[in-house]
């Protein structure tokens, strides 16, 4: 019988399964060295294909090759499981200490799930998915795998010095002081899931694409590029500005206090930069100084909007003088996620699967969606970049958009990459919120904040006038078209920001209707793909540049992180932190002499009942608007950091029960399943009295259950790629992709070009034939006709982009 792991399609070229268990060991334990854990690592890449060396196995790859067109039944021979039970039967179950019995759970449980996600060792029900798999469940021929496995592949003797060295890892790595070493014991099995699932993605690519693995360890001599390239456009900016304007002068000092203070050592930290303070390139000049010091990896902006993505990114490759070095990814543009299979002779969603990116970038741009996925999403897909946050440095741009219920697991991943992972995170915004106020508070440095004399600085960058429209009346859509037509006469230019794309739409059409005629109306939302709103951003900056009148009407993606200035703001109530960056786009950067005006405005037309937090963020917000006017305060002090404070600290209080991210139908919240420890676990106490035949488990999160019942965005939402401009081009060449090579570029491209649907939406949409799937349905299309140069997205099919396709 053969022992294949893989076959090349091009060639009909044959991988051996020991050539991919070395090589995907080889691959772990370098990609393990980050955390030093590179044995315990390269334990489960040389154990995660052991069962393909079964009869059935080889089988399978003989039908498959023979009948392509018709091949066997995806997932029908586990091969997964093998790895795993050899570890419990030597460690967990004749196991000398606590560290061999831990291995064997931690390792094993990463072995057995390399193909789906990894398994609850305790779930609700009082059942161990992890110990069926590893004990209870049959395997065909194991006795003569493992015969051939320390003939072929490693000597028994050699094999268990490898353990040992994996097993002293481990001790090592746990006696890191913890106030939860259950926690500490979850995030290693899924930084270690990662490992796997990467370095076997990796090598089979790279077997595939008959390439060899490179990459650019040492990323000390671009960094230095990067950072002498920043300095010279630094200094150019510092000779063409005006030396006695107030806020250049502020500008430069808070960027040089960053570069100051990129010398302590890696941490959490604080960077409150006021709204126009140059917050982008001073937390790029820290962090580059902060990685050539402590020779980080690579650096992560992680940003609430893919808004945010675009501009900054488009900001740091003109300044970097680099466009391959740096990744924007947007969202995840597959949709699918392969499950306990082997996906060798499916050909489209195999080269989908192994083309998904590993953040394996020197600079990357993504959302907080995206960076909380990586950590508590199921499946393979998100996780799998995973490893490589460690040894970075990560910038949270607006880290007050933390959505409230994963707060606590926001914390608690940030908390592990500081002490475990040799991560420092910096933590941007100008509106710093309470994350130390929660139970599960973020371990954020002492003396952490960068900005000196923080409160004074606040003030020296006040440009706007806040006046409280909110507390006394309520406008219609009807009422605030009039109040626009009445402040346009006074302003060249106003941006209105509204809490709904129903109500934002609403009043665009009744602004195009009345003044289309006198002035540039323009439309924002999320309805249109990233490309769609850069167009129409730039559009907008050029017009307000030649001082032409302008009024756009836009959701909150234009509120932070896009550099864009109106004479006046209008917006409708919500959280003091949405208020504040919505000034933020007002009077940018002191062009207008005079201060600007930002209109506080409650619009009664905007339903809030699906939006928790908003509706919550507003009520706060109003309630303190009306304290500030009883104490006739200025309405300015409405973003000081002391309401500011009591604004954050209120808001969680109000949500206190959701912080920990409660799982419907269950009693325990995300964070007691991931991270209970034994002794105080009612399910454990349970389980314990009724499974006196087993061996206790040391680990029993339910990480499985945890990740299945987890979203970031309550509503799941659906990725599209839409036909607009380029993105018609990008999906012509990706229904005709043939290698993984260009799924790769083509997919990454196509995050510009891409729209989330709730279900809801996708549903209106697919019953007119609006979207289809391509790639084995992994990836969907939107059919020309629903997208409008407009609005973006057209759930009826009207779309015009004929104009737009020229």
């Amino acid at each position: 019988m053969s022992e294949i792991a893989h076959i090349r399609e091009i060639d009909g070229e044959e991988q051996t399964i020991k050539e991919h268990l070395i090589e995907v060991r080889n691959l772990a334990e370098r990609f393990g060295e980050k955390l030093g854990v590179p044995h315990l690592a390269g334990l489960a890449g040389l154990l995660h294909d052991f069962g393909k060396y079964s009869d059935d196995f080889q089988l399978y790859i003989q039908e498959a090759i023979a009948n392509p067109e018709n091949p066997p039944k995806r997932g029908s021979v586990d091969h997964s499981t093998a790895g795993g039970k050899l570890l419990y039967e030597f460690f967990h179950q004749n196991g000398r200490t606590q560290y061999e019995r831990l291995l064997a759970e931690i390792i094993g449980n990463v072995i057995i799930s390399h193909h789906a996600y990894l398994q609850d060792y305790l779930d609700a029900d009082l059942g161990s998915k992890y110990l069926y798999r590893v004990k209870d469940k049959q395997i065909q021929q194991y006795e003569e795998m493992k015969e051939v496995f320390f003939e072929k592949v490693m000597d028994k003797n050699a094999f268990k010095k490898y353990v040992e060295k994996a097993t002293k890892e481990l001790e090592t790595f746990l006696l890191n002081p913890t106030k939860n070493p259950f926690e500490s014991m979850m995030f290693l099995t899924k930084f270690i899931f990662s490992i796997l699932i990467d370095a076997d993605r990796t090598d089979a690519m790279l077997f595939d694409e008959n390439k060899s693995y490179t990459h650019l360890e040492d990323q000390t001599t671009l960094f230095s590029q990067y950072y002498d390239r920043l300095m010279e456009q630094l200094k150019i900016y510092e000779e063409s500005a005006d030396e006695t304007n107030k806020i250049h002068v502020l500008r430069s000092e808070m960027s040089e206090q960053c570069e100051s203070f990129a010398e302590n050592a890696p941490g959490v930290y604080t960077l409150s930069i006021p709204t126009g303070g140059g917050k982008t390139l001073a937390s790029l000049r820290y962090s580059l100084k902060h990685a050539l010091k402590y020779k980080k990896k690579r650096i992560i902006y992680i940003v609430p909007y893919t808004t945010i993505i675009e501009q900054n990114a488009a900001d740091v490759r003109r300044v970097l003088g680099d466009t391959n070095n740096i990744l924007e990814f947007h969202s995840n543009v597959v949709e699918t996620e392969d499950e306990d299979t082997d996906d060798d002779f499916f050909r489209e969603a195999y080269k989908v699967k192994l083309s998904k990116d590993s953040w394996d970038s020197p600079i990357i741009f993504t959302t907080m969606v995206q960076f909380l996925n990586v950590f508590y999403e199921t499946g393979t897909r998100s996780i799998r970049r995973l490893h490589n946050l460690a040894n970075a440095v990560i910038i949270f741009d607006e880290v007050q958009k933390v959505p409230t219920s994963c707060i606590s697991l926001f914390n608690m991943a940030v908390n592990y990459l500081k002490n475990y992972c040799g991560t420092t995170s910096l933590l941007c915004t100008a509106t710093q919120p309470a994350l130390g106020y929660v139970e599960k508070s973020l371990e954020v440095n002492i003396d952490g904040e960068i900005v000196q004399d923080l409160t004074n600085v606040i003030d020296a960058f006040k440009r706007v006038e806040l006046i409280d429209d909110a507390t006394d009346t309520l406008f219609t859509t009807e009422k605030l078209s009039i109040f626009i037509q009445e402040k346009i006469l006074e302003n060249d230019s106003i941006l209105v920001i509204l809490n709904t794309k129903t109500v934002v739409r609403k009043l665009y059409e009744k602004l195009t209707e009345e003044l289309d005629d006198v002035l540039h109306v323009y439309h924002l939302s999320t309805s249109m793909c990233p490309a769609h709103r850069k167009i129409l951003i730039e559009e907008m900056k050029w017009k307000l540049n030649n001082n032409e009148k302008v009024v756009c009407v836009s959701t909150q993606l234009i509120e932070a992180g896009v550099d864009i200035s109106f004479k006046s703001v209008i917006r409708s109530l919500a959280g003091l932190d949405s208020i504040a960056q919505a000034a933020g786009r007002c009077n940018r950067h002191g062009e207008s002499g005079a201060f600007g005006k930002v209109h506080i405005i409650d619009h009664q037309e905007e339903s809030l009942k699906m939006l928790k937090e908003i509706n919550m963020g507003k009520i706060i917000a109003k309630r303190l608007l009306i304290d500030i006017k009883r104490s006739n305060r200025p309405v300015n002090d409405i973003l000081s950091n002391e309401v500011m404070e009591r604004y954050f600290q209120e808001f969680y209080s109000e949500f206190r029960d959701e912080l920990d991210y409660p799982v419907r139908g269950y009693r325990e919240n995300m964070v007691q399943m991931l991270t209970d420890d034994r002794q105080k676990s009612e399910r454990y106490r349970h389980y314990f009295k009724q499974a006196k035949a087993h061996l206790p488990l040391f680990n029993i999160n339910c990480m499985h259950t945890a990740a299945k019942h987890f979203h970031v965005i309550e509503n799941q939402t659906t990725t599209v790629i839409v036909p607009y401009k380029e993105g018609k081009e990008i999906i012509t060449e990706l229904i005709s992709a043939e290698t993984i090579t260009d799924l790769n570029v083509l997919l990454k491209k196509a995050q510009q070009y891409t729209v989330n649907l709730y279900d809801q939406e996708k549903r209106k949409i697919e019953e007119k034939g609006g979207m289809y799937g391509i790639l084995d349905q992994s990836v969907f299309i939107l059919t020309e006709g629903f997208y409008d140069e407009r609005y973006g997205i057209s759930h009826e099919g009207e779309g015009g982009l004929s104009s737009l396709m020229m």
